[in-house]
């Protein structure tokens, strides 16, 4: 078997994820890692066995003549480096936030799409076990035949500290759109996926921690094109009891005309038809990677679309809806107001 060839620019905090999921596919061969720090890229080539390193992406693209890269670098590189392998007819897998603003997402989608480059985004959190089983189950009709709401409340807690986010994301403090951009846009992004196109938004954000310039605290209320309505509750200043918050990032509450599914911060998934007890719900789900190796997930959605032809879920496309949303979440907190016809808009 041919296997496709990849390269990687980034080897900062998240990079590790990546390179582990593409160790464990078997069509990929990882040949190349290109960082600016080259200490950073020495360190990740011996321990996941990548034979070349880099420090300039056009050299590495120019000489590895590969299949693909993974971009895992900061939102403000990713045009410049979309664009470097758009000129190559390199597809592309890049990690969000996919740019700094939705204009410049925008400019990137059509960089691709214009050199018909395949361009995915990596946004893992759909590709997370629990919330694939919930959508299975929401498509069984284990809660009915309608939809009423998706609630979820996100607590973690790792941002109450004057030094907070230093050790693992440093930049995460200098961002002045926080909560939403960063976090918020993975729940944007699943609550498309289990309850369909988002038409309107109402949002409060609210910042707790003074040393940190961006927004920690909010809560979003949805309203879905189906009629079905969400709330997201986000804090990353307050603490949760789950011994590790960033596993499931929280818990869910979903409700249907027949019952309800619910979503617990150690990964259990329950099931209550309406006149029955709860019960649970048997499902894969693994303590390995990330967030129950939705990594891994992600990046063989990505191989099998490749190989296949296939649309990916979140293609640059794709997901300018998620980031529309996202810039009406801030538009909303505000004016104080709701913003409503983004389903028409997204169209």
């Amino acid at each position: 078997m041919k296997k496709l060839k990849g390269v990687a620019v980034g080897a900062g905090y998240f990079s590790q994820f990546h390179f582990d999921a593409w160790g464990r596919l078997p069509e990929v061969e990882l040949s190349a890692i290109c960082d600016v720090n080259a200490e950073a890229a020495q360190e990740a080539s011996g321990k996941y066995g990548i034979e070349k390193t880099y420090s300039n992406v056009g050299e590495m693209l120019d000489q590895e003549s590969p299949d693909f890269i993974d971009i895992i670098t900061r939102p403000d590189s990713h045009l410049a480096l979309v664009s470097e392998a758009a000129k190559r007819g390199v597809a592309v897998i890049c990690q969000k936030a996919l740019a700094p603003s939705i204009d410049e997402a925008k400019e990137i989608v059509r960089v691709a799409e214009s050199a018909s480059v395949p361009l995915m985004v990596h946004e893992n959190f759909r590709f997370q076990p629990w919330y694939r089983e919930i959508r299975r189950q929401i498509e069984d009709g284990a809660i009915g035949d309608q939809l009423f709401s998706v609630a979820f409340e996100c607590r973690m807690g790792d941002g109450w500290q004057s030094d907070a986010y230093l050790a693992r994301q440093p930049y995460f403090r200098e961002m002045p759109r926080l909560l939403i951009f960063e976090t918020g846009v993975h729940f944007v992004d699943t609550f498309r996926f289990l309850a369909g196109e988002i038409d309107g938004v109402f949002a409060n954000l609210t910042k707790h921690n003074p040393d940190i310039a961006g927004e920690d605290s909010g809560t979003v209320l949805f309203e879905f094109a189906s009629g079905a309505s969400g709330i997201w509750q986000g804090n990353r200043y307050n603490e949760p009891t789950s011994a590790d918050a960033r596993f499931t990032f929280g818990e869910a509450v979903v409700d249907g005309s027949g019952g309800t599914l619910r979503l617990y911060g150690n990964g259990r998934l329950t099931v209550q038809p309406l006149g029955q007890p709860e019960r649970d719900i048997e499902y894969a789900c693994h303590r390995r990677g990330f967030a129950g190796d939705c990594v891994f997930a992600t990046q063989r959605h990505f191989v099998d679309s490749l190989l296949a032809g296939t649309a990916m879920e979140t293609s640059g496309r794709e997901y300018l809806k998620s980031l529309a949303v996202v810039d009406a979440i801030y538009d909303s907190s505000r004016s104080k107001l709701p913003v409503r016809g983004l389903a028409g808009e997204s169209k």
